[in-house]
């Protein structure tokens, strides 16, 4: 006679557990600070074994422009000595570089809050899975204003130091256009963020915003020559560009007051509060966009 063998029975399928859901708001008890840093920390990784990809854009790029401009063309103009007043009174290499310092800030800052983030959302979906975690969407946009922060701030130092090496830094202001130049791209990254956030197609629009904006506000911006060498009807769009105020509080920390810089205190905090406002508001709108399109 077959010995009897009790199989282990079935649970009753309403004695399982509830499948859990996305983290609710109480247990995201991590904190800000120590999730923004988590997201930074995934940032870094990628970034320490891909750098070379973004090396000549961040980097190699504005060296480029120093070089064809600072050196090539300011060669001609220091030459002329026409350019003196302009300049107030230094070499045209000198008035040039916190300038490139800015314009560098400002361009990676389009270029990383847009295709990157439009990824994170869309094609890779790294924000899906970082939200999956005890993160929030705010600390997702967060992480990535952190993130280009000291991105920003480590490219901008490497380019001090060659500039440095070609007699392009003269005094220890170069250190405040590196402050000036950082936050510049971090307020143009929060805009952009906020304005990746909300693309669903493809990505078409950032070609709209790379050729109709991100040119036009690299070359009458202040940044190869004095606003007020403009026509005067062109003059005031070149006030509302972010990278001039930037420029401006960058080639001031510089070559102090003259034509075309911030020759006061006043002017000064002026530019200061402009680009805060657009922090502000830019990194505003990032966090609804980023909640909104994260958790729907």
């Amino acid at each position: 006679m077959a010995e009897r063998i009790d199989l282990p029975s079935t649970p009753r399928v309403d004695a399982l557990p509830a499948a859990e859901g996305p983290p609710t708001r109480t247990e995201r008890a991590e904190g800000v600070v120590p999730g923004v840093l988590r997201v930074v920390e995934h940032h870094w990784t990628w970034y320490r074994r891909n750098w070379r990809a973004t090396a000549v854009s961040s980097i190699l790029q504005p060296l480029l422009f120093l070089l064809a401009f600072g050196l090539g063309f300011g060669a001609l103009i220091d030459g002329t000595g026409r350019a003196a007043d302009a300049t107030g009174g230094v070499p045209y290499l000198v008035w040039l570089a916190p300038a490139l310092l800015a314009m560098s800030a400002v361009q990676t800052a389009v270029f990383d809050s847009a295709y990157p983030v439009l990824s994170g959302f869309k094609w890779q979906r790294v924000y899906w899975a970082m939200t999956a975690t005890p993160i929030s969407p705010g600390q997702v946009a967060l992480g990535h204003l952190a993130w280009f922060t000291v991105k920003a701030t480590g490219s901008g130092a490497i380019y001090v130091a060659v500039i440095a090496v070609f007699g392009g830094v003269r005094t220890v202001g170069i250190a405040f256009s590196l402050l000036a130049a950082v936050l510049t791209g971090v307020a143009v990254s929060a805009v952009v963020a906020a304005f990746t956030a909300g693309i669903d197609d493809e990505g078409t629009a950032f070609t709209v915003l790379f050729r109709l904006v991100l040119i036009p506000m690299t070359l009458f911006s202040g940044t190869f020559f004095p606003v007020d060498q403009l026509p005067g009807w062109v003059q005031p769009v070149a006030w509302i560009s972010p990278l001039w105020h930037g420029t401006e509080l960058a080639r001031a920390a510089v070559v102090g007051a003259g034509p075309g810089s911030a020759s006061t205190a006043l002017a000064a905090l002026g530019h200061v509060v402009f680009l805060l406002v657009l922090l502000a508001g830019g990194g505003a709108l990032a966090l609804r966009r980023f909640r909104r399109r994260l958790h729907p």
